[in-house]
């Protein structure tokens, strides 16, 4: 590796909705583009990581292969040699780093990571919720929900706990400097700059240390992606976890079907359009959405529309151009040629095989697994 390397993976177990689209998609093809001459960037797809979770493995396959038209879709030059698309799992020094840094990994590191402990805590509140909606809330429900929920905690698996230490090998197997993160991933970042340190402090050099996530922030600019919100509640944002997906649009819907999410959109009782997202956050949603489908600065959408005192008129506006986007992005998703995207896929995979390898090598070697040369 002659550059120093950006690395960055957008996780895809079903549809994404244009908040990833808008929030992270596009910011992130967007710097492979700007970066990829003075940068080799590394965009990966963290099927690994796509079973942390429960899912539905039939659909896993056809989930990744969508995950990566959807790149090529946005925008993604699969022609430039400098931004490398690859499957995680089809790099398997990435298994096999992680189960090495386990090992000099505290319990007690993992333990303390809030992702895992908020995604843990939600998956018990989830079956407590379905136990209670199956029944009248008597003592009897009460305490089967509480039951379940506690079954639920109890089946939290090894890999959403051990999630930060494959996050860490994906990282340091490419002596990758710079990896955008978000809010709920900074802690994950300090361990992969932690275990790293470690690692080197006993071994030697084996491992380039990413920098800081103040450095990360200064590197790719703080806000990373603007936060779209729910359209049912604005407060909170725009999540595929939400099991109506009345307040979320996905890249698949039918361009109808998310006119009509529009329409329903909750706005307020002030009968104004205003750019105000304490007092009036669901109009100032749409209009956040509304800037972004035009790709045009929000003060300039703010400018055209705030003042306009029927709701249904803008939302209208709103519910056009958004219908013309899904129209435009699924005939481009349709495009995409296979053929070309698996020789992408293919072509990146045996350079990060060459590249990750050699930094396993380096590492079996330091702990023993290898003989030195």
């Amino acid at each position: 590796m002659t550059k120093p390397v950006i690395l960055t993976g957008l996780r895809a177990n079903n549809d994404l909705h244009i908040g990833n689209y808008f929030g992270a998609m596009l910011p992130i093809i967007d710097m492979a583009k700007t970066r990829s001459a003075d940068y080799q960037v590394n965009m990966f797809i963290p099927d690994l990581h796509s079973f942390t979770t429960p899912i539905d493995h039939d659909q896993l396959q056809g989930q990744i292969m969508n995950n990566a038209k959807l790149y090529a879709a946005a925008g993604l030059p699969l022609d430039n040699n400098n931004i490398h698309l690859y499957r995680q799992s089809y790099v398997p020094a990435h298994s096999e780093l992680t189960w090495i840094l386990d090992c000099f990994t505290g319990f007690g590191e993992m333990s303390r990571m809030t992702q895992f402990k908020d995604k843990s805590a939600k998956l018990g509140e989830d079956a407590y919720a379905k136990s209670m909606s199956a029944g009248d809330s008597n003592l009897v429900t009460t305490i089967v929900a509480l039951e379940d929920s506690t079954k639920a905690s109890s089946r939290v698996s090894l890999g959403l706990f051990n999630y930060p230490v494959l996050m860490a090998a994906d990282i340091l197997l490419y002596d990758a400097r710079y990896v955008p993160v978000g809010d709920d991933q900074t802690q994950h970042l300090e361990f992969a700059r932690d275990i790293a340190g470690r690692m080197n402090n006993r071994f030697g050099e084996l491992f380039t240390v990413p920098e800081s996530v103040k450095r990360q922030h200064e590197f790719f600019g703080k806000d990373q992606g603007l936060r779209i919100m729910d359209l049912v509640n604005p407060t909170k944002k725009m999540s595929k976890s939400d099991e109506t997906g009345k307040g979320v649009i996905f890249l698949g819907d039918e361009p109808a079907t998310a006119a009509k999410k529009i329409m329903s959109a909750t706005t307020d009782d002030k009968a104004l359009v205003k750019y105000d997202r304490a007092a009036q956050p669901g109009i100032s949603n749409l209009l956040d959405i509304l800037a972004l489908l035009q790709a045009k600065p929000l003060r300039e959408v703010q400018a055209k529309f705030e003042g306009l005192e029927r709701y249904g008129d803008f939302k209208k506006i709103v519910a056009t151009e958004m219908s013309r986007f899904l129209e435009d992005f699924q005939t481009r998703l349709a495009q995409v040629d296979s053929t070309t995207l698996i020789t992408k896929l293919e072509t990146s995979e045996r350079t990060m095989n060459t590249q990750a390898n050699a930094t396993l090598l380096r590492t079996q070697q330091a702990v023993g697994l290898r003989p030195k040369a």
